[in-house]
Formats: structure tokens, sequence, C-alpha cells
């Protein structure tokens, strides 16, 4: 399996998950356009991965819910790469309330960020796939893809939908090369996850240190928070796997949380 002089977009690359994804590919040989809602930081990252190589990065800002900037930065990498092998739609919010207390524009905030912005960069990208008859897209999904916890309808809901709409791209893209798959990671100690630390504690009224003991890692096998680079890897299976073997499916990178 290779990824060298692949194109790849990665959404959310500016830091945490998507950073370390689009590090391993680069460590890779792959050419990767870091898309994000922050460009400065989209543009700073690509520097600091283009200089470690051997693949190269660019920096597009990229806000997943607008349709037009997608498109335009979908078109960017076209001109400078001439093709698209590899999608991961990884950019992501958490907003945490119960369902009675949830405003509606938090929901569809979420929402929109998690299906709208994966709907829109898959349908970005997928004529340059088909074109070359061959791509790879990647959702990041979440051990809440299978499972629900409290707090969390708007992103179980979303997690959960992602699961759906790769299933139905494994059917659709096959003919024309392109597989979709689904990484389910645990806990990541990022800085999404680490905000969410005191608001869960306030929320159920325990301790921060018991969100973490007792909600993050307690179904865990070993109590340990999965890690960027564990998540990473994965990406890498799913972008390099020559073949229709692996589509349509999900895989946990969970510590045990969850088990199928």
């Amino acid at each position: 399996m290779d990824l060298k002089d692949k194109v790849c977009i990665v959404t959310g690359a500016a830091g945490g998950i998507g950073e370390g994804i689009a590090k391993r590919f680069v460590v890779a040989g792959a050419k990767v356009a870091i898309a994000d809602l922050k460009g400065d930081a989209a543009v700073a990252t690509a520097k600091r991965l283009s200089a470690m190589g051997p693949g190269e990065a660019i920096g597009i800002e990229m806000n997943v819910v607008d349709e037009d900037q997608v498109n335009r930065g979908v078109e960017t990498v076209i001109n400078k790469w001439k093709k698209i092998d590899v999608l991961v739609s990884n950019a992501g919010i958490q907003i945490v309330h119960r369902i009675e207390d949830f405003p509606y524009s938090e929901w569809k905030k979420l929402l929109s960020v998690h299906l709208d912005g994966a709907f829109l960069t898959t349908k970005a990208c997928l004529p340059h796939m088909y074109k070359n008859g061959s791509g790879a897209v990647i959702y990041m999904g979440s051990v809440h893809s299978k499972e629900a916890s409290k707090l969390k309808s708007a992103y179980v809901t979303a997690k959960h939908g992602l699961l759906g709409l790769a299933r139905v791209l494994a059917k659709e893209g096959a003919e024309h090369g392109v597989r979709a798959n689904v990484i389910c990671p645990g806990f990541v100690k990022t800085p999404l996850v680490a905000k969410q630390i005191p608001e869960q504690a306030k929320e159920l009224a325990i301790s921060p240190e018991e969100v973490v003991k007792r909600v993050m890692l307690g179904e865990t096998v070993d109590h340990q928070f999965t890690t960027i680079e564990d998540v990473a890897e994965v990406a890498y299976l799913f972008a390099a796997f020559p073949s229709n073997a692996l589509t349509g499916q999900s895989l946990l990178a969970s510590h045990g949380w969850f088990m199928e």
C-alpha cells in the first residue's frame, strides 16, 4: 500500500486529528491540501508539514458548509495537482446539552458541519475521482457512530448519519473504483475533547476527574485515550488500501470501548 504522489484533501486539518492525518500522509509522500476554516492556520500547518517532507502540503481556507467555498477549494487542488485521490472529511464540532435544553440553532449547526460538510466535500470531489476511475473517501465517525452518550444527541445523530452516507457512496462509487469508509475513534485528547470535560462535569454534576474516568474512559479495556497517531494509521489504511475489498466499512479505534 502506497500514498506516494497521491493527492489528498483533509478537512479540519490545521490542528488536532486532521493535522495528524495530514502529517501521516505527507510522511508517506502524498500531496496534501490542508483545508480548514482558519485559513492562516491551514497555511502555517501546510508549511510546517512541507518542511518535513517527503511529500508536500498547501493550506486552503474552507468552510465546509459553504458550497461555493468548498467548490473553490477543490478547484484550487485540481489546478495545482490535476487530480484528487483521497478525501478525508474530518471537520467537526461538539456541542453538549440535554435534549430538552438543546437550542435548535445549535442542533442545526452541529449537524450541518458534520453531515452537510461531508456531503458537500464528497460531492465536489467525486467527479474528479470518477474521471480517474479511483479514489478513497474517508469520513471521521466516532464510537458515537455505534453508541450513545448523554448530552450528545446532535453529535450521536450526526455520527450515525455518516455511516449511512459512506454505505451509499460505497455502492454508488464501486463502478468508478471509489471506496468509502468511516473511522470510529474513541476519545482522543484533543482541544475539542478537553473542552468537553468541564462542560460535562457541570451538566452531570460530577468532577472533571470523574468525567474522564467514568464517562470517557470507563468502558475501555485499559482506561487509555486513543491517540491522534492511532487514528492517523487507520486513515492511512483506508486511504492506501488498493481495492473495493475494503469499502462501506467502519473501523473502531477505541481501546475496546465498543466491540463489534
